[in-house]
């Protein structure tokens, strides 16, 4: 059987993006080889660049150039203050409501049995090793609603209150400006589990 040629081993390559299925990656190829070829040369340039240059930040594990992240550095972050994200994505979400101030850490994961991916995999070691800087007094769970995402929160909650941390759970909701009739059942629900007292 002959190897396969450069153009299926480039359509295999695209493969590996989330949401690419066979068709899309095809596309995507032929796009970049018959039209934009220059932007075939920034593609592979930019990607050569971000795996030679970018790692782990040490203190939150996103993706940095140099040690640690300007994030960590920043003397305007408090540093009381932990939020557990799944992914840098997840990061950059909460970064964009300016509704929070403290630091983070990505696990760059979350707890999935069926997937094989337990707490060894996520090296949550490391997030221990972080949370005991003596300067971290909350640690705020931000993982998804997932059945996966609640299953981590669940792990690392326990994991940190048997170490005497505070830990607090992003709560869910209503979604601003959204109508009740259009929200679904399970939402609502849950909006009113976690309602809060307008006078205290």
């Amino acid at each position: 059987m002959a190897a396969p040629s450069s153009l299926e081993n480039l359509i295999e390559a695209l493969r590996c993006l989330p949401g690419v299925g066979p068709k899309s990656a095809q596309r995507m190829a032929y796009h970049l080889l018959q039209r934009d070829r220059p932007g075939a040369q920034r593609l592979m340039e930019a990607l050569q660049q971000a795996l030679r240059v970018l790692r782990h930040c040490q203190r939150c594990n996103t993706f940095t150039e140099a040690e640690i992240c300007d994030r960590c550095l920043s003397p305007r972050r408090d540093p009381s203050l932990l939020c557990v994200v799944e992914t840098t994505i997840d990061l950059n979400m909460m970064e964009q409501t300016q509704a929070y101030s403290g630091l983070y850490y990505v696990l760059m994961g979350r707890v999935s049995p069926l997937d094989g991916i337990g707490p060894r995999e996520l090296h949550l070691d490391r997030l221990l090793a972080r949370v005991s800087d003596g300067l971290v007094r909350e640690v705020i769970l931000a993982t998804n609603f997932t059945n996966e995402g609640e299953v981590t929160a669940h792990t690392l909650g326990e994991m940190l209150k048997s170490r005497g941390f505070k830990v607090s759970r992003i709560a869910r909701g209503v979604p601003v400006g959204g109508e009740l009739e259009y929200v679904d059942a399970g939402t609502l629900a849950q909006a009113v589990r976690e309602r809060k007292s307008l006078y205290n």
